[in-house]
């Protein structure tokens, strides 16, 4: 049987939360997602908004609401662990359609329902980095409206719960870990010289979804040759040449969680630059891994990264720290970087996140893998082929 969240698991998210608004003396909570990016709805609800946004709107004491667009309710109804839901206009999609005779909630009325009558003091926002400028100002009027209501950014209060990782989580993400390694292996057994960029995406979408993938984790990217020194980017419909080292990131989605496996591969026999700037991403990649541990200090991560690159005469080819959380988004926090103050703790999941850049010669590898922090070291949910690739 494939893994699942169960119900039960949505219910503890709510409760876990609404304990954490006491502490915090919280007294509404609104998580915002949308298409792009619905981790702090989805995490609540299930619910993966398509064309509109969406929220959760969660009191201290007593049940959420999902909040969606005029057009999803039988699409919401379907999915949404949430039973009550309510469609406000201001959820609608970006070219403002007015539904003129549909009746619609407010935020005013939806949140007189939650609070039932009571005035809140304030209200935290989760997805305060996504939320629009217009439903932020409707959101502002309609708490002018009820009285003098603080607005709170609290996006971190969910983030560290997201932080640590149920069984349930873990089982959902090795799924989609074995859908982008299967789907990278497929890529590996079909690059040729004179494929483009978008035909081989092409074939690790086709595995993504043959083997129960929802999507891809996010517009991941392959990268050909010159100007393959992007962090980010998107497919470009470049031929692959002989010679190149191409930068093949793969990223499944399952259940809402996400994997990415990247690695280098180099079209024909490597040059002895080519191998040096690979090995140089492994020999991190291995300190990472070796080094991870619950207890330790997130600092300490980064610090074996930089060393290894510097030691090896690559760390001018460093763009950023190491690591980042991973789950229902591909990066998400906690990131591990030069400044980081927290304890590594069981039951986190990270990315290594090795990108080279060579600016000069306009070449970049990218290595990563996701793993799981345990009590003594970490456990990888992808390792396959972590060596130089040649495509001969």
């Amino acid at each position: 049987m494939k893994p699942k969240i169960s119900d039960l698991e949505f219910k503890k998210r709510i409760e876990k939360t609404q304990k954490m608004m006491v502490k915090e003396g919280l007294d509404l909570l609104l998580t915002y997602g949308n298409e792009a990016e619905p981790q702090f709805v989805r995490y609540y609800s299930n619910y993966w908004p398509s064309f509109e946004t969406a929220g959760v709107l969660i009191p201290q004491e007593g049940e959420p609401m999902l909040l969606i667009g005029p057009e999803s309710l039988t699409y919401a109804s379907s999915v949404s662990k949430i039973p009550t839901i309510k469609k406000l206009l201001a959820f609608r999609e970006s070219s403002e359609p007015e539904y003129p005779g549909t009746v619609l909630e407010t935020f005013d009325s939806v949140i007189n329902e939650i609070m039932k009558g009571k005035k809140p003091s304030n209200i935290g926002i989760a997805g305060s980095g996504l939320i629009t400028h217009a439903i932020y100002v409707q959101l502002e009027n309609a708490l002018n409206r009820l009285g003098d209501i603080e607005i709170i950014k609290a996006d971190m209060l969910v983030a560290k719960i997201r932080a640590i990782k149920s069984d349930e989580e873990i089982a959902c993400m090795k799924e989609a870990y074995r859908i982008a390694e299967n789907a990278m292996k497929k890529v590996l057994e079909s690059v040729k010289v004179g494929m483009t960029e978008n035909q081989l995406k092409g074939i690790a979408m086709a595995a993504i979804f043959e083997q129960g993938g929802e999507s891809e984790g996010y517009p991941f990217w392959i990268l050909a040759g010159k100007d393959s020194n992007q962090a980010i980017s998107r497919v470009r419909n470049k031929t692959i040449e002989k010679g190149d080292i191409v930068q093949i990131q793969v990223s499944a989605r399952y259940e809402g969680y996400v994997s990415t496996v990247g690695r280098p591969v180099v079209m024909g026999k490597a040059t002895e630059d080519q191998k040096a700037l690979i090995n140089a991403g492994l020999a991190a990649q291995k300190a990472i891994l070796d080094t991870a541990k619950a207890g330790l200090g997130a600092v300490k991560i980064h610090e074996v990264h930089f060393n290894t690159l510097k030691e090896l005469g690559f760390d001018d080819h460093i763009l950023y720290g190491p690591c980042h959380g991973t789950g229902l988004m591909e990066g998400e926090y906690p990131w591990i970087e030069s400044n980081s103050d927290y304890l590594l703790e069981e039951n986190m999941t990270f990315c290594t996140c090795v990108y080279l850049g060579n600016d000069v010669e306009r070449v970049g590898i990218r290595i990563e893998d996701g793993f799981i922090i345990k009590k003594d070291g970490t456990e990888s949910f992808s390792d396959m082929r972590r060596e130089i690739i040649e495509i001969i």
